[in-house]
């Protein structure tokens, strides 16, 4: 199905570029695209530097098919066909990476190539953009993941971003019939996965964080620099949902438990270790960088990212990611001793400005 209209805007353009071989006025209208398509790619991998990728393919592909567009449907429509099936020709590739399904023994490994995504990465117009804070939190991201792909592009295209049923099935080469039957066993799944979050995905969401969530942030960044461990246990419900990525398993761990298992880990030494933290936010969600100084070293180098799901003031979900060698989270990669508290320099900064002010 196509927008009966004639070329107009960026249609026009790229139209233009195409018939003119014009490489650079083709980037040029395709680079605004980039950010939004590439939050596409990632609810459907769920991993950063692939949906970089993929993106990066879909402008090759649009390259490549730049004669087959005649401007009947819009241009971001196109694009974003193209996007879900390069994502889908990679996930073909790349099936040994589907998380083990619910019921399954080892299914809470859950998803091990999930990466954050940085906010400052998010495009900025939310109302163009269609990021909504629940569909890019983690948990939502991991849900997504447990659906086979074609339902995946069915539930990202009809439920996320609102697309007709029409459309989608053109964009998938798929009938009707079928995008409904698949959308209609992928809201089961999600229900499954995400049983107290709503399935209108597309209403309006608050982008900043609350109060609550900047005063646990601040909470859990001073207990770490401090060492103080029952600082850290009180912030902690006791069901506490926990993850070290890329470590396999998702465990739930009395907040006690938690922590003496950190610490026999070697994440702290009770009392012995030099910790600073930084604020930010990815995923649309708080998060603290962690940087450990060890020993003779005059620098605290990036250790750790730990992304953090505040529930009535307490943790009850807490994911880590390893940040070292990931230039991509915008974050530095060491801080000096005598450097203050700072924030992440990203889109996110208005939100997380009041968890390190005094």
């Amino acid at each position: 199905m196509t927008d009966a209209r004639p070329p107009a805007g960026d249609e026009a353009a790229f139209i233009a570029a195409a018939r003119s071989n014009d490489a650079a006025q083709f980037a040029l209208v395709t680079e605004r695209y980039r950010r939004e398509l590439q939050v596409h790619c990632y609810r459907m991998l769920a991993n950063y530097e692939d949906a970089q990728d993929m993106t990066q393919e879909t402008f090759l592909r649009a390259w490549n098919k730049r004669e087959s567009f005649k401007g009947h449907a819009a241009l971001r429509t196109w694009l974003y066909r193209i996007a879900t099936n390069a994502c889908l020709d990679f996930l073909e590739k790349r099936n040994d990476r589907t998380p083990v399904p619910a019921g399954l023994p080892g299914a809470d490994s859950e998803v091990r190539y999930l990466q954050p995504y940085p906010d400052r990465m998010l495009p900025e117009d939310p109302q163009e953009s269609v990021v909504a804070r629940e569909t890019i939190e983690l948990a939502f991201i991991v849900a997504v993941q447990h659906l086979p792909p074609r339902q995946r592009a069915v539930f990202v295209l009809r439920d996320v971003l609102g697309w007709p049923a029409s459309k989608a099935a053109d964009a998938l080469e798929l009938t009707v019939a079928s995008v409904t039957s698949a959308l209609q066993r992928a809201r089961v799944t999600i229900r499954e996965q995400l049983p107290d979050r709503r399935l209108d995905w597309r209403s309006p969401a608050t982008h900043e964080l609350s109060d609550d969530e900047r005063g646990v942030v601040k909470s859990y960044m001073n207990a770490h620099e401090r060492n103080d461990l029952d600082g850290l246990t009180a912030l902690l419900l006791d069901d506490l949902r926990f993850a070290m990525l890329p470590e396999p398993g998702t465990v739930t761990v009395t907040a006690k438990d938690a922590v003496d298992g950190w610490v026999c880990g070697g994440l702290f030494q009770r009392g012995h270790d030099d910790w600073r933290c930084v604020a930010t936010t990815v995923n649309r969600m708080p998060a603290a960088a962690l940087y450990l100084r060890t020993p003779g070293d005059p620098e605290h180098r990036l250790f750790a990212i730990a992304v953090l799901h505040i529930v009535d003031g307490k943790l009850a979900e807490l994911t880590g990611f390893d940040a070292t060698g990931k230039p991509w989270l915008g974050l530095p990669p060491t801080l000096s001793s005598g450097e203050g508290p700072i924030v992440d320099e990203s889109g996110a900064r208005a939100a997380v400005t009041a968890v390190t002010a005094e």
